[in-house]
């Protein structure tokens, strides 16, 4: 983030940012840090889109993403440009284990070759097919995750490992997800070295040049006080920068020579206002996106609100120590499609993290719905709370009613890469062409973790500085 502007005497209009969840809210960081003005525009009342964090009687509850991934030296960065270092925290190391239920019981995802060739999570044969895979050849068309998996790593080795994997990082649908899209650095092995095994060990020299992890050896990190505390602290760093309340309903390019100025036209507290920037920044959900470019590009529109967000409910659950009927040793557990249960699995959030729970107490995050299950999300709040109680007795032998409860309601969590997504990529990419000084930074490009957001928002941030520099040069 060392590259100032060029021509810093020479006046620009604010870069104006929609949206201040972590993609907008890191582009508006990294922006003021290159001397780059600029304006976030936020529609809710707090920042964080997703991103937030509930504390209530010595419960902890996040009402988005539980945690992250390491994938990117810019983390640990931005913990020290913000002064968090004393707020983050590793998950605990003694909590290792991933559990998939088969046959209704926990079995823990083996970690080596001899856990491997012992496990009972898959049989024999599931163990064979997976031998067999060096000799697989290339795709000839469009995959889904599933079409992926089952030619390259047999049947058992979807249902009980990827597919509830998906159902966990997605709440998608394997048979429905683009593996080119969705999981771009596994088709990359594929495409690159020919296959998995290959690939894997090839590809650890490239990524140990960019400085980045794979995501099954980066380290899993919160904070103290929870997720949301990362994106309070950008937006009281960014201070008068950042508006609140703030409904954005159009931006408009008026040209002046061959780079338009937008004017951007919101709602702050319900009173009409406009700017106007010569760079806007797009970090806000498909569908909202699509809501503020539908005049200037009907057809862009169109396409974003065909990105599908399943609903998903997310079911906080707090117990007594005595009630749960085994050790917590581990991240939690992962339901398979095939097993017919209904919860996509459940994180033992206190095992993971410190301070999630009052003393004596345990915390579990059970997710329902996503693309598998999206009726289930809709149901009643005690439905839900009922018929998560009943898949905690049943696979963790839990005794009893918990004495705490919350549920979070996602009508549109989380952005689906479908097969055939690579289209919307490629609409995104002709959109900032076509009007030049838009750009769009949001979990429906380029990545849905909170690793990935924050890699592609210093990219759309290094773009902009090369636009800004073009335009004083002239």
């Amino acid at each position: 983030m060392e590259n100032k502007l060029k021509y810093p005497e020479q006046t620009l209009k604010p870069v104006v940012v929609i949206g201040a969840g972590i993609s907008g809210l890191c582009v508006a960081h990294w922006l003021k840090q290159k001397d780059i003005s600029v304006t976030l525009l936020e529609k809710e009342s707090q920042p964080g889109g997703t991103m937030k964090t509930l504390k209530e009687n010595g419960w902890l509850v996040e009402m988005g993403p539980n945690s992250a991934l390491e994938t990117t030296p810019l983390i640990g960065e931005l913990i020290s440009d913000l002064d968090l270092k004393s707020e983050h925290v590793y998950a605990n190391e003694s909590a290792d284990k991933r559990y998939v239920v088969r046959n209704g019981f926990l079995h823990p995802i083996p970690m080596s070759f001899g856990k491997f060739l012992s496990t009972r999570l898959w049989t024999s044969g599931g163990k064979l097919q997976l031998l067999k895979e060096p000799f697989v050849g290339k795709a000839l068309k469009e995959e889904s995750v599933a079409e992926f998996v089952r030619r390259r790593l047999g049947r058992e080795f979807l249902d009980y490992a990827i597919d509830p994997f998906v159902a966990g990082v997605y709440a998608g649908d394997p048979d429905k997800l683009s593996v080119r899209t969705a999981f771009p650095k596994l088709y990359a092995l594929e495409e690159k070295y020919g296959g998995l095994v290959k690939g894997m060990f090839r590809s650890r020299k490239e990524r140990k040049e960019r400085k980045e992890l794979s995501k099954d050896r980066a380290r899993l990190f919160s904070f103290v006080n929870g997720m949301q505390i990362l994106p309070l602290r950008i937006a009281a760093e960014l201070g008068e920068s950042v508006k609140f309340n703030c409904t954005v309903r159009s931006i408009v390019p008026m040209r002046n020579g061959n780079n338009p100025v937008y004017t951007i036209t919101y709602y702050e507290n319900d009173v009409r206002k406009t700017t106007e920037a010569d760079v806007v920044v797009l970090s806000s959900t498909a569908y909202s996106t699509a809501n503020i470019i539908q005049s200037i590009d009907p057809g862009m529109a169109q396409t974003l609100e065909s990105i599908y967000y399943p609903p998903v409910a997310e079911v906080f659950l707090g117990f007594e120590e005595k009630q749960i009927g085994r050790p917590l040793d581990g991240f939690g557990y992962l339901v398979p499609r095939v097993e017919h249960r209904n919860i996509l699995g459940t994180i033992w959030s206190s095992t993971l993290f410190p301070y999630r729970a009052p003393d004596n107490h345990v915390a579990l995050t059970s997710f329902v719905g996503g693309a598998r299950q999206p009726e289930l999300a809709a149901g009643e709040e005690e439905q839900i709370i009922n018929l998560v109680i009943d898949e905690l007795k049943s696979t963790m032998g839990i005794e009893g009613f918990p004495v705490y409860t919350k549920i979070i309601r996602w009508e549109k969590a989380i952005p689906q890469y479908n097969l055939g997504y690579f289209k919307v990529l490629n609409a995104i990419d002709r959109f900032e062409a076509n009007f030049r000084g838009a750009f769009i930074s949001s979990n429906f490009r380029g990545g849905i973790a909170v690793g990935d957001c924050i890699m592609n928002a210093d990219k759309t941030v290094e773009k902009i500085s090369q636009y800004l520099n073009m335009i004083l040069s002239k």
